[in-house]
């Protein structure tokens, strides 16, 4: 047990370390820069953060962005990424380790990465064991989809809230498991830190209810369910009502809801079972009805009370957002801005297999696992797996949902089946060393199966006990139930031997099957971080027979506006370069990526869709002195004259 612990430590730690380093390839190819676009205003923030404390932060008026508006940024952003790199930076800091602001940010995801991946060690553990566990933590210090969100420079909200989101299921399994209150706290703080971090935490408020509505259902009740869930909900609703930008959205939008009515039946359902042990048969069934009827009251009552308050709502108390995702066609319908942006449409089967490759083929195999046998951590795996298919086939996004419960259900796969190899080989090699005799084509000894060993071996033992017991004779009621007795308790064995053991050139043939599709697995891993995945959006690059090109154009037109511009000029561009032209250039931008005000950025798409004149009037409005437009390159040679191309056919032009 020592040799294994130690073991095992030693290989999370080569997990985390993999976890890591397989996200440096956008540093060691490119430089140690900021990735994409939201994760420049998250930086920006930081550096905020860093320079005048967490108080002028909540505080912070930015009158930079959103001209001439402006945007109160402690009230409107998720500080839960921003908090965790300043206090990061503070720490390292304050034990004399020069690092930047920028450092601490492009390092952020891969570290957290290394954290998630013990995390998802910790949650498959609870469910079925240390080896599931290391093979689902492995799993995921790889896979394409969560690479593709935190890869060195990719400082956006979900670089820590994918270890939130584990990390809080973790803790309520840990909690359904032990029925501890002191994991139970924890739960609601792990819950509270992913509130801080990212919107998704509605996520984790609707699974966890209807697990809990699962359980109920299917009478799977007890007092550590209750314990997992009432703390839960109560006191992560109040810690979540503490972040500003949720405030009391936590107890007025329909994303809440769910978990409110499950709390109300989960405590009729304990009030039932606190009764039944008090009371006789008649009397708790005199009680019961009377416990139904109160309970269904009670629910009308609630449910006419949040009728009442989603009514008053043009969208029933939904937000835009999670709307989109109930109705994949609302935002195309309602919100064309949300439609629009490329990472809200809906995935393609390529993009399963390449965001989860193999994983795909051994999630099934992992739903059957958890059914043997199911227990309440294995149906909330299953539920989870569930669940995150449904988000990521409306928005491809959500495929870093989906990632973790394909890591973790193929974990258990690959643990069930090598345990199953494994024992095989173990059983078939002793019985070959022990007894001497050639293994024939069904790898057991002699040509005989190993169920028959099994069987002769049992024999063999009843033979002996019974010459070694003393002779008496029984009555033939007697003897009857001693071979009653008898066949039940020997059938069962022999039967789960017979299932369980295979053929030793099977089970060698498996597992090199199995070895290889993990190495397949783990080339395209390692092709999808260095190539797919570590290119920076804000440098180009393209490939030509002299090698490589890198095309700086976005620096260096953010860099011109910052050297040659007034500090109080204005800058108009479509809402994609918002952040990066405040980030940057550090000048004042008319709309940016937050996307808030509609109204605002359809005034910006008019000037740059309306002729000179008319686009003139808009920008002198909104007092804008330079107009950011970014546009492709053109080939200047006439399609018509591809004859007169040199060294080229018409096959090669076409």
């Amino acid at each position: 047990n020592a040799f294994g612990g130690v073991l095992c430590a030693f290989t999370l730690i080569l997990i985390g370390v993999l976890a890591f380093s397989i996200r440096l390839f956008s540093v060691i190819k490119y430089e140690s820069v900021i990735h994409e676009f939201d994760p420049y205003f998250n930086f920006r923030v930081t550096q905020f953060l860093s320079k005048n404390g967490i108080y002028e932060f909540w505080n912070w008026f930015d009158d930079r962005t959103w001209y001439p508006l402006g945007r109160v940024i402690g009230g409107t952003v998720y500080p839960g990424l921003t908090l965790t790199a300043g206090s990061i930076w503070w720490f390292v800091n304050a034990l004399n380790i020069p690092l930047s602001v920028e450092t601490v940010c492009v390092f952020t995801a891969p570290i957290f990465s290394a954290i998630a991946s013990w995390a998802t060690y910790l949650l498959t553990k609870e469910a079925k064991g240390t080896g599931a566990g290391l093979m689902a933590a492995a799993i995921l210090a790889m896979v394409p989809s969560y690479i593709s969100r935190s890869v060195a420079g990719s400082y956006d909200n979900e670089a820590v809230a994918i270890f939130a989101l584990v990390f809080t299921f973790y803790l309520y399994v840990k909690t359904l498991n032990t029925g501890s209150l002191f994991y139970a706290t924890l739960n609601a703080l792990s819950y509270f830190y992913m509130v801080c971090s990212w919107g998704g935490y509605t996520f984790i408020i609707n699974l966890i209810p209807m697990h809990v509505l699962l359980c109920i259902v299917t009478g799977r009740y007890s007092s550590r369910l209750y314990i997992a869930y009432a703390p839960l909900v109560i006191l992560g609703t109040l810690l979540a009502a503490l972040v500003p930008v949720v405030g009391f959205n936590a107890v007025l939008t329909s994303e809440h809801f769910a978990s409110f009515l499950v709390f109300i039946i989960l405590h009729v359902v304990a009030f039932v079972y606190y009764i039944k042990g008090l009371l006789t048969p008649r009397l708790f069934k005199m009680a019961m009805t009377l416990v139904i009827t109160v309970g269904l009251a009670v629910c009308f009552a609630v449910v006419a009370i949040l009728v009442a308050l989603v009514a008053s709502s043009p969208t029933k108390g939904w937000s835009g957002r999670s709307l989109s995702l109930l109705d994949p066609t609302y935002a195309s319908k309602y919100i064309p801005i949300i439609a629009s942006v490329s990472e809200h449409q809906p995935p393609t089967w390529p993009s399963y297999f390449m965001d989860i490759n193999v994983l795909a083929f051994l999630v099934p195999a992992g739903i059957i696992s958890c059914f043997l046998p199911l227990s309440d951590a294995s149906s909330f795996m299953v539920l989870y797996l569930v669940t995150a298919v449904y988000f990521s086939g409306v928005m491809v996004r959500l495929m870093l949902v989906l990632a973790p419960a394909a890591c973790i259900l193929s974990g258990i796969a690959l643990s069930s089946a090598f345990d199953v190899l494994t024992r095989s080989m173990k059983f078939q090699l002793s019985k070959l060393f022990d007894d001497g005799p050639a293994i024939s084509g069904n790898g057991s000894p002699n040509g005989s199966s190993a169920s028959t060993v099994n069987t002769s071996s049992s024999k063999n033992e009843k033979t002996e006990k019974s010459e070694a017991a003393p002779k008496e004779k029984q009555s033939k009621k007697n003897r009857r139930k001693d071979k009653e007795v008898t066949e039940s308790v020997s059938v069962k064995p022999k039967k789960e031997k017979r299932l369980s053991v295979l053929p030793l050139e099977a089970s060698i043939v498996s597992t090199l099957l199995l070895i290889a599709l993990g190495g397949f697995y783990v080339v395209h891993c390692v092709w999808a971080a260095a190539e797919a995945y570590s290119a920076p959006s804000i440098v180009l690059t393209s490939r030509s027979r002299e090698g490589l090109h890198v095309f700086d154009d976005f620096r260096e037109a953010y860099a011109w506006l910052s050297h040659n511009t007034d500090v109080d000029d204005k800058v108009a561009s479509w809402w994609d370069y918002g952040y990066q032209t405040t980030a940057m250039a550090n000048r004042t931008v008319i709309v940016d990526n937050n996307t808030w005000n509609n109204t605002h950025i359809a005034t910006v798409g008019t000037a740059m869709s309306s002729p000179e004149k008319a686009a003139w009037e808009i920008f002198d409005s909104l007092d804008v002195k330079y107009v950011l437009v970014v546009f492709g390159g053109r080939c200047f040679m006439d399609l018509r004259k591809r004859n007169d191309w040199p060294g080229t056919s018409k096959s090669q032009i076409s």
